[in-house]
């Protein structure tokens, strides 16, 4: 029997294309709908996801294109939506931050009160960040105090509280998942994994912010996709924050290692330590214990197949990243 339709906000990017494929391999969907603010990349980074079978993309932006992206919605009706839309760079939103919280808040909370009003709508699956706990020394659980140390980070604490408040007193069906740091193939230029896998294949030098001293957490998107599914399947009590992230953090300067050892480059020949970013956060990490007990999620891709992953993607696609640009463009 055909299942629910799923539509995914923020698909043109390489999470939201893991999250739909993820979805079409294991939700046996009606349909998936990707919905972006651009067209799909080139295939390099669209991973051809356009080409599947139940998948379509449409370019909306949910910001200055609100009409007619309620108007695809209201003609699709999908029964579960994601959101991946945001501004997403924290090292970038201390300059035009208000562009952060125009997006991450207030164009999602405009979104949110209009889907209030559809029947259709079963499930709201916010992705939030593990950011907003900011540094701490201790795996922080869903309850953690909130410290968000950039621009970015409160933006997205701004939209998690609105979700939270409407959850509680007009009953929206929501679910937050806040994950980690994800990586994997299709992955834009200017994160570190990609980047650094790209300079070991072509033998430049990646800069290595504070000598890579600061912890993140890491997982695969596929298992975000995966969280996603077991949320979207109606394991998870309406209105539940979930942290997604691994039992322990990895400092950058290690997954800088494990990026040479994939590439099989010596970790002095590929990087040079320059000064570390504006409001760079010592440590992130997440006590994901509460989805392991109620929907039996952990992570299940380590580091050696993550990695091995990423370079064959890069190793297949190398003349097309060689073109890409490395660093973020904030774009409306």
């Amino acid at each position: 029997m055909t299942g629910k339709t799923y539509a995914i906000l923020g698909g043109g990017g390489s999470f939201g294309i893991h999250a739909a494929s993820y979805l079409l391999d294991h939700a046996n969907p009606r349909k998936v709908i990707g919905i972006g603010r651009n067209l799909l990349r080139e295939p390099a980074f669209s991973l051809n996801i356009d080409r599947r079978d139940g998948y379509e993309y449409h370019a909306r932006h949910v910001t200055y294109e609100l009409d007619l992206l309620l108007e695809l919605l209201d003609r699709e009706k999908p029964q579960i939506i994601v959101n991946f839309a945001a501004q997403g760079e924290g090292a970038v939103s201390w300059k035009h931050s208000w562009r952060f919280f125009e997006t991450n808040s207030m164009a999602l909370a405009r979104l949110s009160e209009e889907l209030m009003k559809r029947d259709w709508l079963e499930r709201f699956i916010q992705i939030g960040t593990s950011e907003m706990y900011g540094s701490v020394d201790h795996a922080a659980t869903e309850d953690e105090p909130i410290k968000p140390s950039s621009p970015y980070a409160a933006s997205k604490v701004a939209f998690d509280m609105y979700l939270l408040s409407v959850a509680k007193f007009l009953k929206f069906p929501m679910t937050i998942l806040r994950p980690s740091n994800a990586y994997c193939s299709g992955q834009l230029l200017h994160r570190v994994i990609p980047k650094a896998i790209l300079c070991g294949l072509v033998g430049d030098k990646l800069p290595l912010h504070g000598g890579g001293k600061a912890e993140k957490s890491y997982i695969h998107a596929r298992d975000l996709g995966r969280a996603i599914h077991l949320v979207a399947d109606g394991g998870a009590p309406l209105g539940t924050v979930y942290n997604v992230g691994p039992k322990e953090p990895t400092s950058i300067r290690r997954v800088v290692e494990l990026c040479a050892e994939a590439v099989n480059v010596p970790f002095e020949q590929l990087c040079e330590v320059t000064d570390d970013r504006l409001g760079q956060d010592s440590r992130y990490w997440l006590d994901s214990s509460a989805i392991k007990r109620d929907l039996g999620w952990e992570p299940q891709i380590g580091w050696t197949e993550g990695l091995a992953e990423v370079v064959a993607w890069e190793r297949d696609n190398l003349d097309a990243l060689k073109r890409a640009p490395r660093d973020y463009t904030l774009r409306g």
